[in-house]
C-alpha cells in the first residue's frame, strides 16, 4: 500500500512540475543537462544562496568561463573578480580547484561515480547527490533545506531535525523517482520554493495536499522544528591608508578562511590604533553565517607601504576581488577620503 501511495506521489509532482517548474538558467527538463559543467557551476553557486541572487552572477560567470577548460586555466584572481558580491568566497576557491581536477586528473570528462565525485574539492554528500542527479539522471536522494521542510510536514514529523535527520532522509530516499531522478530533484526542491514555503505555504494548489497531515494545521508554520544559534558579535578596526598620490593602500589577505585570497583593507579584531591614524567614528558591519562583524573606519596619510600591502588608484579598485564588506567600508570612508585631500 505504501510503495502505492509514494509512487502516486511522484506520478503528482512530475505532473505539477511540468506545469509550474521554474525557468532556470542551469535547468532542462526530462532528464539531464547536457552540460555537466552548468550543474557543477550552478550547485556551488546556490550553496547558501538564493535562486535570486545567483541569477545574474550565474550569467556573468558563464560568459568569462564557457567551459571548464576555460575554467581551470584562469587565475584564481580573475574567478574572485567574476564572484565578487557572491559571497562565500571558499565556495569560488573550491569551484577552481574543481575545475583543475577534472581537466587534469581526468582527462575533461566529468567523473560519474559518487566516490569519484566526493573526491573533488567543495563538493560534500549533498552536492555529489543533487549533482549526479541533474547533470546524469543518477538515482540519487536531494535532500536541501526545501526537501526536509516537505518530508517533515509531508508525515507531520515535529521532533527537532537534528534528532530525526536519518528518518527524514529515509523517508526522502522512499519518495525519490529512480525513473526521473532529474526531474524529481527540481520537482521537489520547486515545491518546497513556490508552494511548501517557510511562511503562508500555499497548501490548496499543492499536489501532495490530499496526503500531507500538515495541511490545514494550525502547527504547519512551525514545521520543521530548527533551532537556531544566536549569532555572536565580533568588533575591529579597519584603515584606509591614502598616500600624496591619492592612492589607497589594499593587502591581499593570506590568512586562511573565508576571506582567504581576497583583497582588503587592513583591518585588526580589538586593534591598537596606529600612529597619525584618525578615528571617523563611522562604523561599518555584515552579518556572516555565524557571526556579525563590525569595523570602526579609521583614516592614515602615509608615504610608508604599511601590512605588506601596495598603493592603488581609485579608479583602479574594481580590479581587486573584494569581499562585500570591503565594499562597504570603502564606499563609506572613500567621500572622507576626498574631503581630506
Amino acid at each position: 500500500m505504501a510503495n502505492k501511495v509514494e509512487k502516486e506521489l511522484r506520478r503528482l509532482l512530475l505532473g505539477w512540475y511540468e506545469q509550474n517548474g521554474r525557468d532556470l538558467p542551469w535547468r532542462v527538463k526530462g532528464g539531464a543537462h547536457p552540460d555537466p559543467y552548468v550543474i557543477l557551476v550552478s550547485e556551488l553557486m546556490l550553496q547558501q544562496t538564493t535562486v535570486k541572487t545567483v541569477i545574474p552572477y550565474f550569467y556573468r560567470f558563464m560568459e568569462r568561463f564557457p567551459t571548464i577548460q576555460a575554467l581551470a586555466a584562469a587565475s584564481l584572481d580573475d574567478v574572485y573578480c567574476y564572484w565578487q558580491g557572491l559571497g562565500y568566497y571558499s565556495r569560488a576557491r573550491s569551484l577552481h580547484a574543481a575545475a583543475k581536477m577534472i581537466v587534469h586528473d581526468f582527462n575533461g570528462n566529468f567523473p560519474q561515480i559518487r566516490s569519484e565525485v566526493l573526491k573533488l574539492k567543495g563538493i560534500g554528500n549533498y552536492t555529489a547527490s543533487s549533482f549526479l542527479a541533474l547533470a546524469f539522471n543518477r538515482p540519487e536522494t536531494v535532500v536541501d533545506g526545501n526537501v526536509i521542510r516537505i518530508i517533515c510536514r509531508m508525515y507531520h514529523l515535529s521532533d527537532p531535525v537534528v534528532e530525526i535527520e536519518k528518518e527524514i532522509e529515509k523517508k526522502a530516499q522512499a519518495l525519490t523517482d529512480v525513473v526521473n531522478p532529474a526531474d524529481y530533484a527540481s520537482a521537489i526542491m520547486d515545491l518546497g520554493a513556490i508552494v511548501c514555503t517557510p511562511k503562508s505555504p500555499k497548501c490548496l494548489i499543492c499536489p501532495w495536499q490530499k496526503f500531507c497531515r500538515s495541511a490545514g494545521q494550525s502547527d504547519v508554520e512551525k514545521i520543521p522544528l530548527r533551532k537556531k544559534p544566536e549569532k555572536k558579535e565580533k568588533y575591529g578596526k579597519v584603515f584606509l591608508i591614502s598616500n600624496q598620490a591619492g592612492e589607497i593602500l589594499i593587502r591581499k589577505r593570506t590568512e586562511k578562511g573565508l576571506l582567504s585570497g581576497l583583497y582588503e583593507f587592513p583591518w585588526q579584531e580589538a586593534a591598537e590604533v596606529c600612529c597619525g591614524a584618525t578615528d571617523t567614528g563611522i562604523e561599518v558591519s555584515h552579518v556572516f553565517t555565524h557571526f556579525k562583524l563590525v569595523l570602526r573606519i579609521y583614516i592614515w596619510k602615509t608615504e610608508e607601504t604599511w601590512y605588506s600591502g601596495q598603493f592603488v588608484l581609485p579608479e583602479r579598485m574594481e580590479d581587486f576581488a573584494m569581499s562585500t564588506l570591503m565594499k562597504k567600508v570603502y564606499a563609506a570612508g572613500r567621500r572622507i577620503l576626498d574631503n581630506k585631500g
